[in-house]
């Protein structure tokens, strides 16, 4: 992970719309992980975690750190708001601003925040969530804060290759809306302009993240299937990764180009207790991103499955059952292999 970040705001259109590509073919590998779901008991541990002094999630992720930080740029998805002040769970989320540090820490360059939990706090829980995101130095899309943030999004560059992340949300908890650029919503119209202006602006590559589907559903919903599909179509939209299913989904090629359905949960307290089995488990998905004078394109992907194991709320690589009902949902294919499971 060493991206350099650019806004669509401070950069120059290149001479021609289609940007030149490197002079050589250039492999990257692009990480993506599942929902930051803070519970009160995750954000419980969190503290204890800091001593009682202060909310430290980085232990959490410490045993996954390896394939965040082996990415040459690593992606998240921060379902809830980053709000000072005391925690809260569900239905209504305010999860502490430590966990960008967290986040930071672990390795990850950039992160989704158009959920439907974007709103729980309002328009002051955006705007705290993107302060605790930019004092942390990661970069994000999803949100904003003003209309200049609706016009904006990151551009990562990365070994000479520059890749743009657009985020957007499908779903939402009927909460009032407080300003057209508060949230990005999954209008396709929408997502292909914006994809369209980052390409002109110079990336060679556009991941877009999707905040979409049924809760608790492995099979990708009707709508998921028609907005890949019309999304992949487009030349300027390079992949699709996405979250909010709470369970993963598959991985599959619509139209040539590789769709994460969903990941499941990266961390949560949920479990069978409350939910499905499933919803312990996600996925971090490596795309092998190849930038060369044809484009940009990921030629395969692999995937690492992953479990929530109670109650440290440590995310480990996933023990057997686990990982045996990840590979049945997400797949193997001659593009798309797990990351073989090592005996404990």
């Amino acid at each position: 992970m060493a991206a350099v970040a650019l806004t669509a705001a401070g950069i120059s259109p290149p001479a021609a719309p289609s940007s030149s590509a490197p002079a050589e073919a250039t492999r990257l590998t692009i990480a993506a992980s599942g929902d930051f779901l803070i519970h009160t008991p995750v954000a419980a541990q969190a503290l204890a975690n800091g001593g009682g002094r202060r909310y430290d999630f980085a232990p959490m992720f410490q045993p996954v750190r390896r394939w965040i930080e082996a990415a040459d740029l690593a992606l998240c998805h921060v379902e809830t708001p980053l709000v000072p002040g005391p925690p809260t769970g569900y239905p209504v989320f305010r999860t502490p601003p430590d966990l960008a540090r967290g986040i930071r820490d672990t390795g990850w360059d950039a992160c989704s925040t158009a959920s439907n939990h974007s709103l729980d706090a309002g328009q002051s829980g955006i705007n705290s969530t993107i302060r605790a995101l930019r004092r942390a130095g990661v970069h994000f899309d999803g949100t904003g804060r003003s209309p200049e943030d609706r016009r904006t999004f990151p551009i990562l560059q990365v070994g000479g290759v520059r890749v743009a992340f657009l985020a957007y949300t499908a779903v939402s908890n009927g909460q009032f809306v407080p300003h057209p650029w508060s949230v990005n919503w999954a209008r396709a119209d929408r997502i292909l302009a914006d994809a369209r202006s980052a390409r002109r602006l110079g990336a060679h590559a556009v991941i877009v993240n999707l905040h979409w589907g049924a809760e608790y559903q492995h099979s990708p919903s009707a709508q998921q299937r028609a907005l890949a599909r019309r999304l992949t179509r487009s030349r300027y939209v390079t992949a699709i990764v996405g979250q909010h299913a709470h369970v993963v989904q598959p991985i599959r090629r619509v139209n040539g180009k590789i769709v994460v359905f969903g990941e499941g949960n990266l961390v949560s307290n949920q479990s069978s207790a409350c939910c499905p089995t499933a919803s312990q488990d996600g996925v971090i998905a490596l795309l092998e991103l190849v930038v060369d004078e044809k484009g940009a394109r990921v030629r395969r992907a692999r995937y690492v499955p992953v479990w929530v194991r109670r109650p440290d709320y440590v995310v480990v690589p996933a023990p057997a059952d686990s990982w045996r009902r990840t590979v049945s949902v997400v797949g193997r294919r001659g593009y798309l292999q797990p990351i073989p499971r090592r005996a404990p």
